[in-house]
């Protein structure tokens, strides 16, 4: 049966989150709230989509949301057809249609029909740059906790990813490019209905050279690395795989192991009101006691994902805060080796890893009182 967005969210969600929109226009003295961005508008319908240009953050098609309550969207003429008829069908959301000639000649255009639409006042917006209040900061902080059903969306989505990405990974061979790599993960993801918004394949010494590595027409001969963002219904998990043409050799399974460690740790620390610069020090007294000392200042550890590849990234100066019912993707590596799952906190700070890959090699580490597996090198052959 085909993905369908529009049979994922009950009315029950999306009342609550427009609710939560409501009450941050009244609490900032906005008369309403422009939604644009393609990972808000997700949020705030429940999985359904605005996007047209992957590449820009920016939709076709903007949510306002009053502070008295109702609802209203904002498209051109290309676009409101679609926008109102297909990507919000069933839901309460009254069209204003513009030109979009008139929008070309106008970029503030949609702020000044929502001010006119809800009789003057203050706009707030989620795009920077326009002539409104800019709100994005305080969005991101209503889209948590993540409602019951979100949390069961991000489950399915973790644990399809998982098995998609173990699966399509097994079937590589050493002689593919990275390219050719990448394009049989994608493949796999999006004909479950996952998009890759990330997709990174590293071959060989480039695991250890670049802590990014953008797909290339290098071939895979020993090592590869497959890092993966793969987005749903606007949700989206993280996870990374090691695998190995040949017998995985002491120093690779020994930074493997040390990664491991590391992020064991840093599932321990994601209790309710740790900051995102306690938990960076827990990585870096981690890798200390690893034996692998400043391995936390060559790459970013993650930390929050939800509609957003990471929501906030932990470093020394955050005061980001760990919520219940959010998502956490933690990422540590040491050079030419990395570890990254995605879990979920809980109410009751326990913590359940969503992205596992059946039958995949695993170290077993202990996280307050539990056994989690985590990620080994896949050897294959």
């Amino acid at each position: 049966m085909a993905h369908d967005p529009k049979s994922v969210a009950s009315s029950r969600e999306l009342d609550a989150k427009a609710e939560r929109v409501v009450q941050l226009a009244r609490e900032s003295n906005l008369a309403g709230i422009l939604i644009a961005t393609q990972h808000n508008f997700a949020w705030l319908t429940g999985g359904r989509s605005n996007r047209v240009d992957g590449s820009r953050e920016r939709g076709n098609g903007e949510l306002l949301i009053a502070a008295d309550g109702r609802r209203f969207v904002l498209a051109n003429s290309i676009e409101s057809g679609r926008v109102s008829g297909e990507a919000l069908d069933g839901l309460d959301y009254q069209l204003i249609e513009y030109s979009w000639t008139d929008e070309r000649a106008d970029p503030s255009l949609s702020i000044r029909l929502a001010q006119q639409t809800l009789g003057g006042g203050e706009i707030g917006a989620d795009v920077v740059g326009s002539p409104a209040a800019f709100v994005e900061s305080q969005i991101a902080r209503l889209r948590v906790p993540l409602l019951a059903e979100e949390i069961e969306r991000l489950r399915r989505l973790g644990r399809e990813t998982g098995v998609v990405v173990g699966s399509a990974v097994r079937t590589l061979e050493p002689g593919m490019t990275e390219n050719q790599v990448a394009a049989v993960v994608g493949s796999a993801l999006v004909a479950h209905g996952i998009r890759p918004v990330v997709l990174l394949v590293g071959a060989d010494d480039r695991i250890a050279r670049y802590r990014h590595p953008v797909a290339t027409n290098r071939v895979w001969r020993a090592r590869l690395l497959v890092a993966c963002c793969a987005e749903r219904d606007g949700l989206i998990v993280a996870l990374s795989r090691m695998v190995s043409a040949t017998p995985v050799n002491g120093d690779l399974g020994a930074r493997t192991r040390a990664t491991a460690d590391v992020f064991a740790a840093l599932l321990d620390a994601t209790r309710a009101n740790a900051t995102g610069a306690q938990l960076f020090q827990t990585a870096a007294s981690a890798y200390e006691r690893a034996g692998f000392p400043g391995e936390e200042r060559l790459h970013h550890q993650g930390g929050a994902i939800g509609y957003r590849a990471r929501e906030w990234v932990a470093h020394p100066a955050s005061q980001d805060v760990v919520r219940p019912a959010q998502a956490f993707a933690w990422n540590p590596s040491i050079t030419g080796t990395k570890v990254e799952d995605t879990c979920l906190i809980d109410e009751d700070d326990r913590i359940e890893v969503i992205t596992t890959s059946p039958e995949w090699p695993s170290s077993v580490r202990y996280v307050r009182g539990s056994q989690v597996r985590i990620p080994d090198v896949l050897e294959l052959g």
